[in-house]
């Protein structure tokens, strides 16, 4: 039988009325010519091709901890000064991750009127100690766990601290919870403005406190537990990737969750995990 070309079995499939075609296409792909390729050639001259172009650039110096912000600007000058600049940027170059677990509070008793008796349920309490299990199967190395003042939240974490004995506690009053920033779209439910007007500034400085990047003398990846509250998390996740932070209604979170932030050297943000509540059993999911 024989044999047939590249080409024949194009116009076999296509069919003869189809040959001109078949013949370009033939050329275009099977052509070892100095002028491979040449159709791809005009057609991005014929057709400007355009570039993508992100809608909001990821701001680096986020945190204010660019290496190059850290030292005196670079003098224009001889070899040496350069070696010098280049030296000080190593040695104010982290080379660890910073890992953040932001732990909501469990289930509490809304009806109480004052802060002291706001505490938790027993369903919260066994939210909690779900999540101090979970957080102790992970075995990470923790550094710190640093607690809201509220009830809540203090209850919250020394059942978390009973099953990770070992962790060094602090408390935050920075971290009480708060209207963070006007929502938008806007709630329902009014507040005053006076609340947002002296609560931003206070979450805010939370943010700048915990969300940064690790130190650079540094030696190995830090991993610091903060037990807080739902919408002091959420405005923190929306700060930390650089989403607007009036977003911050828009995410729901279950109680006793566990929400993964990592901060990178280069100062890159991820998000490991938002609102995981998977270690939990399903009667004992909640977010109100």
């Amino acid at each position: 039988m024989p044999s047939f070309s590249r080409l024949q079995k194009c116009v076999a499939v296509l069919g003869v009325g189809t040959l001109s075609g078949a013949g370009i296409l033939y050329y275009n792909i099977y052509s070892n010519d100095k002028h491979e390729n040449v159709g791809v050639s005009k057609f991005k001259k014929n057709h400007r091709v355009t570039e993508y172009s992100p809608s909001v650039k990821w701001d680096s110096n986020w945190d204010h901890r660019d290496p190059k912000t850290l030292i005196k600007p670079r003098k224009l000058g001889s070899i040496t000064d350069d070696n010098e600049y280049n030296a000080e940027i190593e040695a104010h170059t982290p080379r660890t991750t910073r890992h953040l677990l932001l732990i909501r509070h469990g289930q509490y008793n809304l009806n109480g009127s004052t802060d002291a008796e706001r505490t938790l349920t027993e369903l919260g309490r066994n939210q909690a100690a779900s999540t101090g299990k979970r957080l102790a199967q992970l075995a990470l190395p923790y550094s710190l766990i640093v607690r809201s003042t509220m009830a809540r939240a203090q209850e919250t974490s020394k059942i978390i601290e009973s099953s990770l004995p070992n962790v060094p506690v602090v408390d935050d009053s920075l971290l009480v919870e708060g209207c963070p920033i006007l929502p938008e779209p806007p709630i329902s439910r009014w507040r005053p403005d006076k609340n947002y007007f002296t609560d931003s500034p206070r979450i805010e400085a939370a943010f700048r406190k915990y969300f940064h990047r690790d130190r650079p003398k540094q030696e190995s990846d830090s991993y610091t537990i903060i037990v807080g509250h739902s919408n002091v998390i959420r405005y923190f996740v929306c700060r930390a990737l650089q989403f607007p932070p009036e977003a911050w209604l828009r995410l729901s979170l279950k109680h006793a969750s566990i929400t993964w932030v990592s901060i990178h050297p280069s100062g890159r943000v991820t998000l490991r995990g938002f609102g995981d509540a998977g270690h939990m059993v399903p009667e004992y999911l909640t977010s109100s």
